[in-house]
């Protein structure tokens, strides 16, 4: 099975429940979509159950990024990958909003512990 990462990427991040919790929103036009595929590919992984995408993890600038597939989630699928990575990426870390409890729940099922709050000014 032949799996195109950037078109489950936007599925994934265009899915309204998943886009809640993203950290960045910001959804690209599509040459920024594919200059970002390019550079970043081989950084991510597809977590497949049974044949079919239930999520993806990857790291970026020692950034976890991870999402789950709502169809997939609650079944152990985030934390595999989250564990996975941690094998390939030992010093990752997360970047989770602070409303995002599903997130913050499985990162800290994960081992990871609360360490900094970033704090930002809302854009005028």
């Amino acid at each position: 099975m032949v799996l195109n990462f950037g078109n489950l990427l936007e599925t994934f991040v265009t899915c309204k429940v998943l886009k809640k919790g993203l950290y960045n929103k910001k959804i690209s036009d599509e040459i920024e979509h594919a200059e970002y595929m390019l550079k970043y590919n081989n950084n991510y992984w597809i977590c497949l159950v049974d044949k079919v995408p239930a999520g993806y993890v990857g790291v970026i600038d020692n950034d976890i990024r991870v999402a789950t597939h709502p169809d997939f989630q609650g079944k152990g699928v985030g934390s595999f990958m989250i564990n996975k990575i941690m094998e390939v990426s030992p010093s990752a870390y997360a970047k989770v909003k602070l409303d995002n409890e599903a997130s913050l729940r499985l990162f800290e099922k994960c081992g990871f512990k609360k360490k900094y709050y970033l704090l930002e000014r809302d854009a005028p």
